[in-house]
């Protein structure tokens, strides 16, 4: 990871990570919601991909702006995307799913890979897609990186 983006600005005081999600996705807003409720801890931040700060975040990956087809778990030194990231999320999260997170990650990438594609190119006609993206709920704002 290339030093002096944008998206460095994110971490200089808040070294928890930063899950860029598809704003506009009603699959991607359930997970949202799904790791805010599991995760009471507050050991992660949100982005959506269309934001300014995704886009910053982005390309401090070095991933294109313009990509909103995989959810990206962005930490202060690495960065995990696709069924990478969801694995990698799951350990921020509670039991059982910090177990399911590691045992995860011992499934060869290309097959989770494989799967994770399968939903995420199809997630609009899954579960549809929204006009705009999501705003942030008053008892998480600490969790939404703007």
């Amino acid at each position: 990871m290339e030093q002096g983006h944008p998206g460095d600005a994110y971490f200089a005081v808040d070294k928890r990570p930063i899950i860029l999600f598809d704003g506009v996705c009603n699959l991607c807003n359930g997970g949202v919601n799904f790791m805010l409720d599991h995760d009471p801890k507050g050991n992660l931040r949100f982005t959506a991909l269309q934001s300014e700060a995704g886009r910053a975040l982005l390309q401090r990956a070095n991933r294109s702006t313009d990509d909103l087809t995989s959810i990206v778990l962005v930490e202060p030194n690495k960065i995990y995307i696709r069924s990478e990231a969801i694995l990698h999320i799951a350990q921020f999260l509670h039991q059982p799913l910090i177990t399911f997170g590691k045992l995860g990650l011992f499934i060869p990438g290309f097959i989770r890979d494989r799967f994770y594609n399968l939903i995420a190119y199809n997630r609009y006609s899954i579960m549809g897609k929204r006009q705009m993206c999501r705003i942030g709920d008053s008892r998480f704002n600490d969790r939404f990186v703007n």
